[in-house]
Parts: structure tokens; sequence; C-alpha cells
């Protein structure tokens, strides 16, 4: 008997079915392996099945970015400081880049094959949108006399797949987030950044967070 809970249950079971296909197909052959077709075949559903759901290859790809950043976003929306709530601008902004580098780190391909399948829409993409509202607040909390919207953008704009591919040897995983922590620490500097203790401050901090010169 086919009640509405069965019924959803089986539409979870093929989303995560399909998810996973998407991933493995990812992970085989990069973005340009993956498609409709292949994924449905691979999950063992219809076609039809991944139409209704994700819509085209580019939603498949949103979903799956999504998939994977839902623990941040979550924590950045009710979890503990400095993520969540509670703490200092700051201090959210740096945890949040460190957070979103992990992610990035992690998930390069995916990162390089969703920006060519949504590039047109890229900067509506539901991903996008929530981390730059996110970043957008915090920065103009810190400072408000930046263009808190363009520095966002600007931030996100490094968070390519290729580059972080590029610039991420093996024997340093992590060299790309501290880059992006580091160009963060630059930008959030008041304007009397060069002098003084403030200045001293910040400069030790960059350093502090600075990939090794290779």
């Amino acid at each position: 008997m086919a009640d509405g809970r069965a019924e959803r249950g089986d539409a979870a079971r093929n989303r995560v079915a399909v998810l996973r296909a998407t991933e493995r197909l990812l992970a085989q052959g990069g973005g340009d392996h993956v498609s409709i077709d292949r994924v449905a075949a691979l999950a063992g559903v219809g076609k039809g099945t991944v139409f209704r759901r994700f819509g085209s290859r580019a939603g498949l790809l949103q979903a799956l970015l999504e998939e994977r950043s839902k623990d941040l976003r979550e924590a950045v929306t009710g979890g503990p400081p400095p993520l969540g709530p509670g703490a200092p601008a700051r201090e959210r902004l740096l945890a949040f880049l460190d957070g979103l580098g992990s992610i990035a780190e992690g998930n390069a391909i995916l990162l390089a094959a969703h920006e060519q399948a949504c590039a047109e829409d890229k900067y509506d993409d539901p991903s996008y949108r929530s981390w730059h509202g996110h970043l957008s607040a915090l920065v103009a909390e810190a400072r408000p006399e930046l263009d808190a919207g363009f520095v966002a953008h600007a931030l996100l704009a490094v968070f390519d797949g290729a580059l972080i591919r590029h610039v991420t040897p093996p024997e340093d995983p992590r060299r790309f987030t501290r880059s992006v922590r580091s160009l963060a620490l630059a930008l959030l500097g008041d304007g009397a950044a060069g002098n003084g203790e403030d200045g001293r401050h910040l400069r030790a901090e960059v350093a502090a967070h600075a990939p090794e010169d290779r």
C-alpha cells in the first residue's frame, strides 16, 4: 500500500541515490562526465525522475553543493559562536571563511563543475546567495565604510575550483584557506592599519596565517 509517507520515503531515497550517483560521476571524470542520462542510469531511476526533482544538470550540481554545505549553513544560523550568532563580526567572518574554505578544498571538482554549469545564473544560485548575504552583513558590521556587497563578491570570487586545485599542493592541503584568511584580514584592517599598534597587530596576524613561499 502506497500512502503519502511511503511516497515521500521513495522520493527521499531516490534523491539520495541521484546525488550519490552524481558524486561518483564527478570523481570518475569531472563535470563533463555528469549528465542526466548517466546519473539516472547509475542511480537506478528513470530519467524523468531526475528531471522532475532537479530540472537540469545545473540543478543536480546545485543540490549537491547545498548538501555539502548544509552543516556550515546550520552552524551559521543556529550554532555556537564564532560561526553562530554571538561573536564579533570579524571573528564570525573569519570562522565562516575557514568553514567555507574547508568545504572548497574537499570539493574542488564539484566547485569547478558547478561554476561551469551555473555560469549564467551564478549570482542567483541558492548557495551563492546564502554565502554572499552572510558575508555582506558581516563586512557591513565590521567595516561599515566599505561597499560590503562588493567585498563579499570579491571574497567569494576566489572560491574557484580550478584555482583551489592550482594553489593546493598535496603536502599542504589547507594552503588555500590560509590564503583566503590572510586576504580577509588585510581587507578588515582599519584605515590606519599601516601605522601604530593596530597596524602592527594586523600585520602580525596576516603574517601568522600567510602561506609559505613555494
